[in-house]
């Protein structure tokens, strides 16, 4: 186990999570994401895919205190109080999409056996992924990382 194992390990017991922010590359956008969530709530981790990383990571923290507060989060339903004027939703991450995104939430659960959520954010014009007039470069942003890679309207 090296520093950044017991780093993990550490913030997971001491605040009831990791969160790992992944630099944007080449080909795809920056994602943070939480550990810890699922082993130490029996609830679902976060994703957020696009946003910047110091602002994603405050997101996730403030969703793991909701949950701790006694919310729950359902995919497909609307909520607010995560981005300021505007609503977010949830949506249940593929397994398929682990090894790409989630090797620390991995690597903690020793396999798959863990619940990621992804939440998805609308443009600053109100735009959803689902929405046929999005740019290309919001589509490339934000990937949807469930089965299919689409969403229909929630």
């Amino acid at each position: 186990m090296d520093e950044g194992d017991r780093k993990a390990l550490s913030d997971i017991e001491e605040f009831g999570c990791h969160v790992l922010k992944v630099m944007e590359g080449e080909t795809e956008p920056c994602f943070s994401y939480s550990i810890g969530i699922n082993k130490k709530q029996n609830k679902p981790d976060l994703i957020i895919v696009g946003l910047k990383l110091k602002l994603a990571h405050s997101i996730i923290n403030n969703y793991k205190n909701r949950l701790l507060a006694g919310e729950s989060f359902e995919p497909g339903k609307y909520y607010s109080d995560f981005l300021e004027g505007f609503d977010v939703c949830f949506i249940k991450v593929d397994k398929s999409h682990y090894d790409e995104y989630l090797g620390w939430g991995l690597w903690l659960h020793d396999g798959d056996d863990f619940e990621m959520l992804q939440m998805i954010w609308p443009t600053t014009d109100g735009f959803w992924p689902w929405f046929n007039d999005t740019s290309e470069f919001y589509r490339w942003a934000q990937p949807i990382l469930n089965e299919t890679g689409a969403l229909s309207e929630i």
